[in-house]
């Protein structure tokens, strides 16, 4: 009898999971043991992580069982830090909250999926990384959550004296950079939450917490084109909102942020969407990469029994015309190419083991949606563009459908309902530690060797 084959994913986000799910379908228990190796037991419905910072959806509720959704995978919670690609293993490194000591495993494979997905791209400009706060994790989301409401707390305990005017504004003003779909959800829907709960306080107006968005690009919104980004612009400039293009930060020093249009903007929140990159594994492979994705090919297939797909991948985009004078385009880092692409590498690995036949990747893009808070939103569903109510209804109808569990997608829509007749929330749980709500702690992006210390392959 020949032993069983060991399939395993690197990464629990929508590429593996969807890819768990195609190979649970397809493979045999006789033919493959499947693991995923993930570095939480859930995976974060991201999409609706500014609905977590505006206090319209629970935390918990974007989370969806790894261990519910595919109980045939053996799941190990910890981060990939290194392939060996000769040895065919992976190394796992793993710690408890609060624990300085890490262990590791190494684990065996036949086939491997890397699937690690994506961080929050940062750039090295004094102070951020010790001031700014991402939103691409729930620990992240929930502690925007709550530092806002913190500050809008300790601003209104401040003594009605001149003396405090100055450390009262720095508490109620914040700095958002990055006018892509993190960026201007974040700030359009949580903007609007506080608006609606600052009046329950006696110190401070609703008026005196400022916002202010800003952004390398010429534009909010650019991948919705300039109608729908400018639909955008004026409902956050209409909200009060500051937004400001072509300005990007130039450093933080204690609680005053720099801008490099010379503005010095006194703040305690700098929230920081500006973009994503991929994983950090991939840059210690050793292999081929396209502006840090893994570069695979239209299956793909990136060596023998490996496979990577979803936003560490550099996947050719075989919905778009090749240029005549350049490479094939690649397909953007999305939550729906990921959730598709996991499906097809499932596909694909299955077809190793003589199951089925291995097929390109092709996926022409359904549409973008960006929720802006109330009846505000902007939809560009299958080439047609849609702005308010109608927008709100397609946004909020394909999160429920893309939402992978049932459970969940009840859980979200009981929530919605519920913010919709009841007055919003305004409680600080406080759950999360500031140091843990760090770019670098909550993405764990420095767990990773450094690329020139790992040899190259081939």
């Amino acid at each position: 009898m020949v032993d069983r084959q060991r399939v395993v994913i690197v990464g629990g986000g929508f590429t593996g999971l969807y890819a768990g799910k195609k190979l649970e379908k397809l493979l045999p228990a006789s033919t493959a043991e499947l693991v995923i190796v993930s570095p939480t037991d859930h995976l974060t419905y991201s999409p609706l992580l500014p609905d977590v910072t505006a206090s319209v959806i629970e935390p918990r509720h974007v989370a969806v069982s790894l261990r519910q959704a595919l109980p045939k995978h053996k799941l190990v919670v910890g981060h990939t830090t290194s392939v060996d690609v000769e040895a065919k293993t992976i190394t796992i490194s793993r710690s408890e909250r609060g624990q300085v000591e890490q262990g590791t495993q190494v684990l065996s494979y036949d086939k491997l999926i890397l699937a690690p997905g994506s961080v929050t791209r940062r750039f090295p400009i004094p102070g951020v990384a010790e001031s700014a706060r991402g939103v691409k994790t729930i620990t992240e989301a929930a502690f925007v959550r709550d530092h806002l409401i913190a500050q809008l707390d300790a601003a209104d305990a401040l003594p009605d004296d001149p003396r405090f005017d100055a450390e009262r504004a720095e508490r109620m003003t914040v700095v958002a950079v990055g006018a892509g779909y993190t960026g201007t959800e974040i700030v359009a829907q949580t903007q609007r939450w506080l608006t609606r709960v600052a009046d329950r306080y006696s110190r401070i107006d609703v008026k005196d917490v400022r916002w202010l968005l800003i952004d390398v690009a010429p534009a909010v919104l650019p991948e919705l084109g300039p109608r729908l980004g400018q639909y955008a612009l004026s409902a956050l400039k209409g909200r009060g909102i500051d937004v400001r293009l072509g300005v990007s930060v130039a450093s933080v020093e204690g609680n005053v942020i720099n801008l490099t249009d010379g503005a010095a903007i006194p703040s305690r929140t700098l929230i920081w969407g500006a973009g994503i990159v991929a994983n950090p594994l991939m840059a210690t492979l050793g292999l081929p990469l396209d502006r840090g994705r893994l570069v695979v090919d239209a299956q793909m297939r990136v060596a023998e029994d490996i496979w990577a797909a979803g936003d560490a991948a550099a996947v050719p985009d075989l919905a778009k015309p090749k240029p005549a004078d350049g490479p094939q385009p690649v397909t953007p880092p999305t939550a729906q190419h990921a959730q598709r692409q996991g499906t097809q590498v499932g596909k694909n690995v299955a077809a190793s083991f003589g199951i089925g036949v291995a097929k390109d990747y092709v996926h022409k893009d359904l549409g973008l949606v960006a929720d802006l808070g109330g009846t505000t939103a902007v939809a560009k569903p299958l080439g047609i563009e849609l702005t308010g109510f109608p927008a709100k209804i397609v946004a909020r109808g394909y999160h429920l459908y893309a939402l992978p569990a049932m459970s969940n997608r009840i859980r979200v829509l009981t929530d919605w309902a519920l913010h919709a007749v009841l007055p919003p929330q305004s409680v600080a749980i406080n759950a999360t530690r500031p140091e843990d709500a760090l770019i670098t702690t909550a993405q764990n992006t420095e767990i990773y060797p450094k690329a020139e210390d790992k040899p190259k392959v081939g």
